[in-house]
């Protein structure tokens, strides 16, 4: 794993990912669950999937910042 290029995932971007796609929340109570905006939970939220999806399609490690 250490020879692989890494993507950063930030502790928001896990959080959002965890609420909406794992436990299956509505994204009004997600993003009331992180204390943000609705808006602001979809920016992070659509930045983590795209991290997540680019991990899976180019090979690359994932990592979570501050885990």
């Amino acid at each position: 794993m250490r020879h692989l290029e890494e993507v950063i995932l930030t502790k928001e971007e896990i959080e959002a990912v965890r609420l909406k796609d794992f436990l299956g929340l509505e994204q009004v109570e997600a993003a009331e669950r992180m204390s943000t905006s609705q808006s602001t939970f979809q920016r992070i939220l659509v930045s983590a999937r795209k991290k997540i999806a680019l991990s899976l399609i180019r090979g690359k490690a994932l990592k979570i910042k501050n885990y």
